[in-house]
């Protein structure tokens, strides 16, 4: 059995060291034998589209099919795909220079690597984690959230059909087996989540110095310059914020305008939103808010906010009666200038609420995100060379868009991963591949002269 409901830290720990046993027992998984298993979870996501789909609504109470379809199973095909198709060339050993002899870096195993995802998009990093860390040629155990219990179970489920519990394991349960789960002795672990959450996965995984790759989240601004193709820019913004219904580590948190320009942000970001949610509360397409407790957390920013004085627009073309909270949906707002003392403008929104701040100038603007954490993600639409470069160097964060929003996130050829309080290492594409090998440094020491 691959999948432990509400496991003890004793069940925990009898799975991974029985994927150890089998990782020490025979010879390194070969390049077929990697490629194999990534076939495995591949049939998977081709075979059962619909149920993933269906279990993602069932958790969220309502979220777009469109959305579940392409994040949850188009993506992460793309990723184990194109992991399969460069994975020969990841494996190869790198040459390195030697003063004298033969100088190489060989790429191995690191043994059971650990998973934990977050509730927002699970499908997708559980099998996005599952490609770097089968590619590596490891043993994984997965812990998915507690919160889309559907879509974990159905995950556990499948997991079970193609893989044997010394392969690949599914752990289920709430925080406390989340805790115990990342404190039993890996050689890696990956986590997704919240930067709270972070916190104490690290303590836990320093009792036994295990390496950990943390993928957290932070306020992730939105720059739109003086130089933008202004509409595009807006809509790009708008919608992006409004995937999901905001509840994506790298949609954009707020939005930087010039001041004069604030108002016509207003105007094109109505009437974008009118054209492709044209109605809210029983739109297909639009998302719900995953739990009551988020979204009172929303509606808390919302309060706040009114109560401040802060102008709120509410993107609802329809003017649908909200106020029984229907679905946990929540209208798409806009906060004019909302104070950075305000909650909305200290968390992690993870909403389709989108604060808009005025600047009068760019140096403002890097001044403003430079006191604050390092971001998971910043956006900027310009088309100032200049000023672009000035936004690349002054700031630093944890990938970049450049006229679009979200898009470095998923493009395989680029590490993801966060700086500071929004993370720390990075995976997909061969920076997984890597993140989940040990390099190891190999010389051959040039023969003596006789």
């Amino acid at each position: 059995m691959s999948a432990i409901e509400h496991s003890t830290s004793c069940e925990i720990r009898t799975i991974l060291e029985k994927q150890r046993a089998a990782f020490l027992a025979g010879e390194p998984w070969t390049l077929e034998q990697r490629c194999e298993l990534l076939d495995r979870a591949i049939g998977l996501l081709v075979n059962h589209e619909q149920d993933i789909i269906d279990a993602l609504t069932a958790d969220f109470g309502h979220r777009s099919p469109g959305f579940s379809k392409g994040s949850e199973v188009l993506s992460p095909l793309a990723t184990l795909k194109q992991t399969q198709a460069e994975l020969a060339q990841w494996m190869r050993p790198e040459q390195r220079q030697a003063r004298a002899g033969e100088a190489w870096v060989q790429y191995q195993p690191l043994g059971v690597v650990g998973i934990v995802t977050a509730w927002n998009v699970p499908g997708y990093m559980v099998f996005s984690g599952l490609a770097g860390a089968l590619a590596a040629g490891n043993r994984v155990m997965i812990k998915p959230s507690e919160f889309t219990p559907h879509t974990s179970a159905l995950i556990a489920r499948l997991i079970r059909s193609v893989y044997a519990e010394d392969e690949v394991a599914v752990v289920l349960g709430g925080a406390d087996v989340g805790q115990a789960f990342c404190g039993q002795p890996f050689d890696h672990l990956l986590f997704t989540g919240a930067t709270s959450i972070g916190r104490h996965v690290l303590r836990a995984a320093a009792e036994n110095l295990v390496p950990v790759t943390l993928e957290l989240g932070g306020k992730s601004p939105t720059i739109i310059s003086r130089t933008a193709d202004f509409k595009d820019a807006v809509a790009k913004t708008v919608v992006g914020k409004l995937l999901n219904a905001g509840q994506l580590c790298v949609a954009p948190d707020h939005v930087f305008v010039p001041r004069e320009s604030v108002d016509a942000f207003i105007a094109v970001a109505k009437a974008v939103v009118a054209g492709f949610l044209p109605t809210l509360k029983d739109n297909p397409e639009y998302t719900s808010i995953i739990n009551a407790r988020h979204f009172e957390r929303l509606q808390g920013y919302l309060s706040q906010a009114r109560e401040a004085g802060v102008e709120l627009i509410e993107l609802n073309a329809a003017g649908e009666d909200f106020s029984e909270g229907a679905r946990n949906k929540i209208v798409p707002t806009l906060l004019r200038d909302p104070g950075d003392d305000l909650q909305v403008m200290q968390d992690e929104i993870f909403g389709p609420l989108l604060p808009i701040k005025p600047y009068d100038a760019i140096s403002e603007v890097i001044e403003q995100i430079n006191a604050r954490p390092r971001p998971l993600a910043l956006y900027y639409f310009g088309k100032d060379a200049a000023e672009e470069a000035q936004v690349l160097t002054r700031t630093c964060s944890g990938g970049v868009t450049l006229n679009g929003v979200l898009s470095h996130a998923s493009t395989e050829g680029l590490p993801f991963g966060g700086v500071g309080q929004s993370g720390m290492g990075a995976y997909h594409g061969i920076d997984g591949f890597r993140t989940f090998s040990h390099a190891k440094a190999i010389l051959r020491t040039a023969p003596t002269p006789a």
